[in-house]
């Protein structure tokens, strides 16, 4: 059975929406396949922000790095080259996101160069600022994965401040930690 703009997948591979069932929202599914669609996108999403975390505090922290794209023509023209790369990797990306290893891969390779981008741009500004406001997204990132993993288990909602109130608390304590170490 063919699906809106999407081709026939011969395999049964669950992943890349293969077999002969058609296409069921991940809600109405078994609690299995929601609790595997739910971990995939958390884990995607938590590599993604701490890659990012980690590119840009390399870049902070490794002085010869930002003075080499400040101090010469060449690193001006990588970093213009890296802040475009994003760009080009989604191209590929919007044509190929229903093709499942081709658009993990390209995902992948949009996260890296996202990561560069953001990392160098702490070269020309204050490298803290950016990097401190990496953390605490990812700190948020985390925190609400954690608190999603909890409640779900427990039958708990959204419908109450819960997740929002632990991603601030740990935000504060995070800041703080921060501002400690300056």
């Amino acid at each position: 059975m063919m699906e809106w703009n999407r081709p026939a997948y011969k395999g049964r591979d669950v992943e890349s929406g293969g077999g002969t069932l058609a296409f069921i929202p991940v809600t109405l599914g078994s609690p299995e396949l929601r609790w595997a669609f739910i971990r995939k996108v958390y884990t995607i999403l938590s590599i993604q922000m701490l890659l990012t975390v980690a590119v840009s505090a390399v870049v902070v922290f490794v002085k010869p790095i930002p003075h080499f794209f400040v101090s010469s023509g060449v690193g001006l023209g990588v970093y213009i080259c890296l802040i475009i790369l994003p760009f080009l990797v989604l191209f590929p990306l919007y044509f190929f996101h229903q093709r499942h290893p081709i658009n993990l891969v390209l995902l992948a390779l949009f996260t890296v160069s996202i990561s560069f981008a953001v990392g160098l741009s702490c070269a020309f500004t204050k490298g803290e600022v950016i990097l401190e406001s990496a953390i605490l997204t990812a700190v948020v990132v985390v925190s609400l994965t954690l608190y999603t993993f909890w409640a779900a288990r427990r039958g708990h909602d959204f419908s109450f401040l819960g997740p929002i109130l632990l991603s601030s608390i740990l935000v504060l304590i995070v800041f703080a930690l921060i501002q400690r170490v300056e």
